[in-house]
């Protein structure tokens, strides 16, 4: 698969931090010279991936020195106001993927003459600590606002995600707004809710890699998560249970462990039983954790046991 063009890296990179807050709407861009620094490219491929965020509507050059972000103001007519579309997301830099998704949602509601709102009447999301409050809060808003249609990723890791993602669906429900669900449903696996989801097929991702560790010679699998993990988690350990039957193993009881990664004395409840040879972690972050308590505890990777992550 060809690689796309640095300048459309960048511009993409700079979109998402736009869509997050770090400039804060109407703020002025780092200089020129500053991207080049960063980003290890020519000062023209900084100027091609400039005039893309500039043709998709998210920045504009002023008189004097600079750049600066678009305002949500400016990004519509005067005269008939353009479509708004909205955006409820858990804090972002805690995610792998939101930032480059949040960006390309962005880019594409304006150059669709669209305003895509993201909390200007509370904390950006990026700046806070993305609460279920705070999502609430913006609900409330984008209610009272009449928007088009919202984006939101379910929030998980925290006891009452559940009851809040429903209050905040239900809401825009009955205000007649359209939700479309980011990466995972506001329900436990195998439910679904009625709304539409854009993600990726977890039930085969949990099964290609099961399989690809059987494949390596693998025979003792088990799954590693943390508490109050999202749906797509359970899509995933689904998937590598029926990898392990379709290969004719048994499936070890317990097979899946649920704790903190951090936690040494729970890394060592399976890493020195001798019960497993293969460790499956609902994300890369999570095996990276369990990586390091395995060298404190003197377990090698992959020697005495196979390590794989997900994302």
């Amino acid at each position: 698969m060809s690689r796309p063009p640095k300048h459309s890296v960048v511009s993409a990179q700079i979109a998402s931090e736009i869509i997050a807050g770090k400039y804060r709407q109407a703020g002025r861009l780092p200089s020129e010279a500053s991207f080049v620094k960063r980003f290890g490219v020519s000062r023209p491929t900084i100027g091609r991936a400039l005039k893309d965020l500039q043709d998709k509507g998210l920045i504009e050059p002023r008189r004097g020195p600079g750049t600066y972000v678009r305002s949500e103001t400016e990004s519509r007519s005067a005269a008939q106001p353009n479509p708004e579309l909205g955006l409820i997301v858990p804090k972002m830099v805690h995610t792998e993927i939101f930032e480059h998704l949040c960006g390309d949602l962005a880019s594409l509601a304006r150059m669709n003459d669209c305003a895509f709102l993201w909390g200007a009447s509370v904390s950006s999301f990026s700046e806070s600590n993305g609460t279920l409050e705070e999502a609430e809060a913006l609900c409330a808003r984008y209610v009272e606002r009449k928007i088009g249609g919202v984006f939101f990723v379910p929030f998980e890791h925290q006891a009452d995600c559940e009851d809040a993602n429903l209050r905040i669906t239900d809401r825009l429900k009955q205000a007649g707004i359209p939700v479309v669900l980011l990466d995972h449903d506001i329900g436990p696996f195998p439910s679904r809710s009625g709304y539409d989801v854009v993600g990726i097929d977890n039930f085969a991702g949990g099964y290609l890699l099961a399989d690809h560790l059987i494949k390596l010679g693998a025979r003792r699998l088990a799954y590693v998560m943390r508490p109050l993990t999202a749906s797509t988690v359970d899509a995933r350990i689904a998937g590598a249970r029926m990898a392990i039957l379709a290969h004719g193993l048994a499936i070890p009881n317990p097979f899946v462990f649920v704790g903190e990664p951090t936690d040494i004395k729970f890394v060592r409840s399976f890493g020195q039983s001798q019960q497993f040879d293969a460790l499956l972690c609902a994300s890369d972050h999570i095996a990276a954790q369990v990586s390091q308590n395995f060298s404190r505890l003197g377990i090698r990777v992959p020697q005495d046991m196979r390590l794989a992550g997900f994302d």
